[in-house]
């Protein structure tokens, strides 16, 4: 089974919630929007802790060494099978320092080009209402589990 872990880093601006998402690199995504966006994750082996890939890949797609309190939420389960784990933590971020790493593909496809690519092409901070419109539905109870977390703490 392959397993993906990743961060929710939120945010809050006059008591206003905001959640970092990233958006993925590539010609796939390039005119996609709406239920495109990901926390930064990525996959991770079994001999591997599942918070130390997540802490991993939040770097190798953003550039940011990411700390603070991490507060374990429930895995999701994608229609593939594949299990995304995924910690939420109060971290500040410039989204206009992200640094992505890059993946090679044949572009355009069967042209026998390969191409380099940004895993991600840019990061930014929704407000709970366009960060549930903008993120892949299947991560979306990542933010609901947060909401809920942070309206039993007030």
């Amino acid at each position: 089974m392959k397993q993906s872990a990743g961060i929710l880093a939120y945010k809050f601006i006059d008591k206003t919630v905001f959640f970092f998402l990233v958006h993925p690199g590539g010609p796939f995504w390039k005119n996609k929007d709406l239920e495109s966006w990901s926390i930064p994750k990525g996959e991770f082996d079994d001999d591997e802790d599942p918070l130390d890939a997540a802490i991993r890949e939040f770097k190798e797609e953003t550039g940011f060494e990411v700390d603070g309190d991490f507060i374990k939420l429930e895995y999701v389960k994608l229609k593939s099978g594949k299990v995304v784990h995924a910690w939420a933590v109060e971290f500040e971020i410039d989204e206009t320092l992200l640094k992505s790493n890059d993946f090679v593909m044949e572009w355009p496809p069967k042209s026998g080009k390969l191409s380099n690519f940004p895993e991600v092409d840019r990061g930014e901070w929704f407000q709970t209402h366009d960060a549930l419109k903008k993120i892949n539905p299947a991560q979306a109870d990542f933010i609901v589990q947060m909401i809920s977390k942070i309206s039993a703490s007030l």
